[in-house]
């Protein structure tokens, strides 16, 4: 795990943006496409802004959320919904959007056409993450129902976790999925978080979600 310190928020957005941006530019120099798995929440937004305005083949980039709540489309908690309002305007638009969530079957039969429609274009090329204090990542909840097939090495790319800090089922990505990403990004933002990275270094995956994506993973953080 690397982590870079920013002095600002403001700041950790504009670096990030463009790291996001190299990034995904290398990969359309070789490959025909490019994946981009994003958090939900309100921390990514003003990134999700940020990366809008940058210059792209965007009908060469496919995004997806990195775990969705069981809600229609329409839901305003859709991440999906979230990416559609902050990132996909502008030269942005032309990109295409994946959701997990899209319709209203069974979460379980959700997960599987989610995982079908996920697999032709993997690995990911680049991800973003978002932590919450308890240390989870995407869906990946301490304790939670599902969580720990969602770590196993065979899990498939989609899984269904319920767990308490969910209102609602949620589809994840799971940790085959996240650990197999070319490239892979934290952003956490303010002192609670950082503490959570420092308890996280100490446990197990199990405990600390975020462990799964460890070796490789590269943190920003800003207070």
């Amino acid at each position: 795990m690397k982590l870079i310190e920013y002095p600002d928020r403001e700041a950790l957005v504009l670096a990030l943006s463009n790291d996001i941006g190299g990034r995904l530019r290398q990969g359309l120099k070789s490959d025909e496409q490019v994946t981009l798995c994003l958090p939900g929440g309100t921390t990514p937004e003003p990134l999700l802004s940020q990366l809008a305005a940058l210059a792209l083949d965007w009908d060469r980039v496919v995004v997806f959320p990195g775990d969705e709540r069981c809600v229609p489309p329409d839901d305003p908690r859709s991440n999906a919904g979230l990416l559609r309002r902050h990132l996909l305007q502008g030269e942005a638009s032309a990109a295409r959007l994946i959701p997990l969530c899209s319709g209203a079957d069974a979460p379980e039969q959700q997960a599987a056409q989610a995982s079908e429609q996920l697999t032709p274009v993997l690995p990911i090329t680049v991800l973003l993450l978002g932590m919450g204090e308890d240390m989870h990542i995407a869906s990946l909840f301490p304790g939670g129902e599902g969580t720990e097939a969602a770590l196993a090495a065979d899990a498939p790319p989609v899984v269904v976790v319920r767990a308490d800090a969910a209102a609602e089922p949620r589809l994840t990505l799971t940790a085959p999925v996240l650990k197999g990403a070319l490239d892979m990004h934290l952003m956490i933002f303010g002192a609670a978080k950082r503490a959570a990275l420092d308890r996280a270094a100490r446990l197990s995956p199990r405990e600390a979600p975020v462990r799964a994506v460890w070796g490789d993973l590269i943190v920003h953080w800003a207070e």
